[in-house]
């Protein structure tokens, strides 16, 4: 039985399929587009082992189409367009069930190879189902990603993952035949990282070396796994755990740590765009205007390594690294929109103010769209006291400046402005 575990128990029913409720449960929005019948071209975005092949199978499966698969590793444009001929004979001209297509690991296409995709999607030819850990804004073209809805698929909790355990003792055939017992589970979850792949390829090697009654514990686990964890993980846990420690390091302003942590990433072949994106989001949610010059050496930084690439990228993420470590630090224009958003959900749709509405019509300044707007730039100091929000969240502070010279700068600035409404 040379067939991996994880392939053996693959779900072949939506029913079958553990997690992801927000797609396919009862009234996920994937459920209701096989119930109609209509498949839009897709991008899955979630990290490894989330069950992002099994779910497009499964589509292809429930909707009763042909099905095809590339892996962007090993395919070229040639391919591609292999792929879609034959598809195009599958599929005929007068059938709403365009066969589907699915690329593994889309973000590794270049803009050429995705290039080859548009026509077949844009005629319907064939149904594009893209599988990929990165973030498709970045990493999949601008004209190929209008055509297609992207869907998060989020990763495994622990009760899914037990349950895919459970799973595979009672319908693997070579499982069930063994008596096993999950008596603890902790190190078993936290080797595997989330991956649900990688948990079944070290939960079959665990109970396949091992006879009579099998108890899982976390000594167990350790005793016979750990040692061999490195074979097992390469885009999974430690591309995680490593980048959160990297990130963690330069908020926690030791370039001492970032340096190595991003030394740990270059030395395993990490892609050098994810780390500089990553350092990019970090320069405005951990730094903000405490130094706004971090966000521009970042996003330097950021079109610097994808036009060098590897080996001498790496001086230039080193250099970023260490500035944002050393730079001032604040988070007030992350707690700011986060706390602006919340105020959205609870309040809702509020009415534009009518002194701040656009009037380029004579009706809307009959209806006093405008009325009563005064320009900044017509006071002295180019301000004047005008209330800016919805009446019904008047005076709501939502900024809050950080602890930090520039920061403390603007508080003063606000207090001498707003000192009769936001209490800076």
């Amino acid at each position: 039985m040379n067939e991996p575990l994880a392939e053996r128990i693959r779900p072949r029913k939506l029913e079958d399929y553990i997690s992801q409720q927000h797609l396919v449960g009862k009234h996920g929005i994937l459920t209701k587009h096989l119930k109609q019948g209509l498949i839009p071209s897709l991008i899955f975005w979630g990290p490894p082992g989330i069950g992002k092949t099994t779910l497009a199978i499964i589509i292809a499966q429930e909707s009763n189409r042909p099905f095809y698969t590339l892996s962007a590793i090993s395919s070229g444009v040639k391919d591609v367009r292999e792929v879609i001929e034959k598809a195009k004979q599958s599929g005929g001209l007068f059938t709403q069930k365009n066969p589907i297509l699915f690329i593994d690991e889309i973000h590794r296409f270049s803009k050429s190879q995705q290039d080859s995709l548009l026509g077949a999607v844009e005629k319907g030819w064939i149904t594009l189902i893209g599988a990929t850990t990165e973030n498709p804004s970045f990493e999949v073209i601008p004209a190929l990603l209008s055509r297609c809805q992207v869907y998060i698929l989020n990763s495994f909790d622990k009760d899914d993952l037990i349950a895919l355990l459970h799973r595979a003792m009672k319908i693997d055939t070579a499982l069930s035949k063994k008596k096993i017992t999950l008596k603890e589970t902790d190190a078993l979850l936290r080797i595997s990282g989330g991956d649900a792949r990688k948990l079944l390829n070290i939960f079959e090697l665990l109970v396949g070396s091992s006879e009579g009654e099998i108890k899982i514990t976390n000594d167990f686990v350790l005793q016979n796994v750990q040692k061999n964890t490195v074979h097992y993980d390469k885009t999974g846990e430690q591309h995680y755990d490593i980048i959160s420690a990297f990130i963690k390091s330069i908020r926690g302003s030791d370039p001492n740590a970032a340096v190595y942590w991003l030394a740990r990433m270059i030395e395993g072949g990490e892609n050098v765009k994810f780390i500089a994106r990553r350092m990019l989001i970090l320069a405005s949610e951990d730094i903000g205007n405490a130094n706004p010059t971090a966000l521009i050496m970042a996003n330097n930084t950021f079109q610097a390594v994808a036009v060098i690439g590897h080996p001498e990228s790496r001086i230039i993420l080193s250099q970023c690294a260490i500035y944002l470590a050393n730079s001032a630090k604040s988070n007030a224009s992350y707690m700011a929109i986060g706390a602006a958003q919340e105020l959205v959900r609870k309040t809702g749709d509020l009415s534009v103010p009518l002194h701040l509405r656009n009037a380029p019509t004579k009706l809307m300044k009959d209806l006093d769209y405008g009325k009563n707007y005064q320009y900044a730039h017509n006071y002295q100091n180019n301000f004047v006291n005008q209330e800016f929000l919805p009446d019904e969240i008047s005076n709501t502070k939502l900024y809050e400046p950080g602890n930090n010279t520039r920061e403390q700068q603007f508080k003063e600035l606000l207090k001498k402005r707003w000192k009769d409404k936001y209490n800076y």
